[in-house]
């Protein structure tokens, strides 16, 4: 099955304005761009047939370019990421049997976790995202940042199949200290759609809870399109993504106890 990567990558972030242009140091004192450490991730996907950033701002297009990256430009009408994707497709030159869209905010992806998406997708899933059971750090992480009113990562809430039941930005399940805890899943912000449920996703108008959650992908869940969750193995790699500022040092953490240049 042919695979077609996207990265999309917006300037103009509510929370994090330039985003994809901020600069990570990784092992040894390296630099780089988010935009080019998640790029360094799409590389090391195996199966894949193409792979583009997209964008509309031309300062994202054009560090893209000088690391040797391909860029789609789409129009500025996208709200989210699954919509610049949509754009994106109609512009490939191919029609793929399978589209990641690797969120440009996601340089900690491991490239399993993508890998486990395209391999699901055989099976005639329209729509697959992975999750990964958070771990101390990680849940102290989504505590920490919910008692000072950031809004972070997102958790997912699946049935005994792994399909979605909802995703939020708040911590899902609740908590209760009295009870023994539940299992908290981390929803990983990449996801595999067929042609066709992505197109059928940008012919819909944007739902209640999408709008309420600030999640691209309960648009999918209010049109009736089952998620499928797909369990990954972080293999004691911490998975984080940069929602805000504080963010920086938490991924950079990682990108040097990692060894990643």
């Amino acid at each position: 099955m042919s695979v077609a990567i996207f990265i999309p990558a917006r300037y103009a972030s509510t929370r994090y304005p330039g985003k994809p242009l901020i600069e990570l140091t990784g092992a040894t004192g390296i630099k780089k761009t988010l935009i080019q450490r998640t790029w360094e991730v799409a590389l090391k996907v195996s199966g894949v047939d193409s792979i583009h950033v997209l964008t509309d701002d031309d300062q994202i297009a054009e560090a893209t370019r000088a690391f040797g990256g391909n860029v789609l430009m789409t129009s500025s009408k996208p709200c989210n990421g699954s919509e610049r994707c949509a754009e994106g497709l109609a512009q490939l030159g191919f029609r793929p049997d399978i589209v990641i869209n690797l969120q440009g905010d996601a340089p900690l992806t491991p490239h399993w976790f993508v890998e486990a998406l395209i391999d699901s997708m055989q099976h005639e899933t329209q729509v697959v995202t992975p999750v990964v059971r958070c771990d101390v750090d990680t849940l102290t992480n989504f505590v920490a940042d919910r008692k000072h009113g950031r809004v972070g990562g997102t958790t997912a809430v699946m049935r005994s199949d792994h399909t979605a039941l909802y995703f939020s930005k708040e911590v899902l399940p609740y908590i209760n200290e009295l009870a023994e805890p539940p299992e908290v899943w981390h929803h990983v912000g990449v996801y595999g759609y067929t042609p066709q449920a992505l197109q059928a996703y940008a012919s819909w108008k944007e739902g209640r809870l999408e709008r309420a959650e600030g999640l691209e992908q309960l648009r999918f869940l209010e049109n009736d399109i089952p998620i499928k969750c797909i369990p990954v193995d972080a293999r004691g790699r911490m998975f984080w993504e940069l929602n805000n500022p504080v963010d920086v040092s938490r991924i950079e953490m990682v990108l040097q106890k990692e060894g990643i240049v």
